[in-house]
């Protein structure tokens, strides 16, 4: 007896289901927990001889909450710590929409990390403006928010200027920058804040927000509305800029990564002649 229509088509919607349904499992119990190391080289336009080859871990969307637990965020610090970098920077969103209650334990798990010039932070769009970088500073690290700092190394100097999520025109973030005389690495949490940094000149940025686009369906990709970035994940270019989007630790919304696993990143700075 020949197979009629709508049998066909109830054995490929059943097929369908039972692909999304084990896409899905497997993203909640496992992808997002195979947590790894992303090696990557950002080329940084006028970076000095004696900083080439710079090596900075990025740790960024940790979101530490009821779906994202202690266990994921140790193995990141334990990752981080492993590679040895010179510096360590924290990206924000350390908790999902501002959860007090984990604000005080995320810094605690982050408090091991330690590099030999220092560790610093920046401020997420959940990350509050008061208790965040206040657990933070208590554990010792540096919190930039609207601010800039100067690290020796090598005999020479590196201007780092961390913004917060919520300042985000060249108007707002000029100030931040003002009379630096070194090379300069923006941390900025959203990475569409690389055309205020072409804008402005600023040779590099680090980012996270995006997560990747935590979902990325195949010949569909990500689910998230991923046009409004410039780049979703890895390194990018805008004239004399250069950008690392990292895909983060944490998930958000739904504890769900597919095709899109977390990261620690491990991003050494590599000279590129000015244009």
């Amino acid at each position: 007896m020949g197979l009629t229509r709508r049998a066909a088509i109830k054995g490929v919607l059943a097929t369908a289901i039972g692909a999304a349904t084990g896409t899905a499992t497997y993203g909640v119990a496992y992808e997002r927990h195979h947590l790894g190391v992303t090696r990557a080289t950002l080329d940084v336009s006028g970076l000095p001889a004696a900083l080439d080859g710079l090596r900075i871990a990025l740790l960024t969307d940790i979101h530490h909450s009821r779906l994202v637990g202690a266990d994921d965020v140790t193995r990141a610090v334990q990752l981080a710590q492993s590679e040895r970098p010179d510096l360590i920077v924290l990206g924000g969103d350390y908790v999902t929409f501002g959860d007090r209650a984990f604000v005080g334990p995320v810094a605690e798990l982050l408090a091991p990390l330690a590099a030999p010039h220092g560790v610093f932070a920046i401020l997420g769009n959940h990350d509050d403006d008061k208790d965040m970088p206040a657990a933070l500073a208590r554990k010792g690290f540096t919190v930039l928010k609207d601010r800039r700092t100067r690290i020796e190394l090598r005999g020479e100097a590196l201007e780092l200027a961390g913004i917060r999520f919520w300042t985000r025109r060249a108007v707002e973030i000029a100030p931040v920058l003002e009379k630096a005389r070194n090379t300069v690495l923006l941390l900025a949490h959203d990475p569409r804040r690389l055309t205020e940094a072409a804008a402005l000149n600023v040779p590099a940025v680090l980012s996270g927000h995006t997560h990747g686009g935590q979902i990325l369906l195949p010949g569909v990709g990500a689910v998230a509305k991923a046009a409004r970035f410039p780049i979703l994940q890895g390194v990018g270019r805008r004239e004399n800029t250069s950008i690392f989007v990292s895909r983060g630790i944490g998930t958000v919304y739904v504890p769900v990564r597919v095709n899109c696993p977390p990261e620690v990143a491990l991003i050494t700075l590599t000279r590129r002649a000015l244009a």
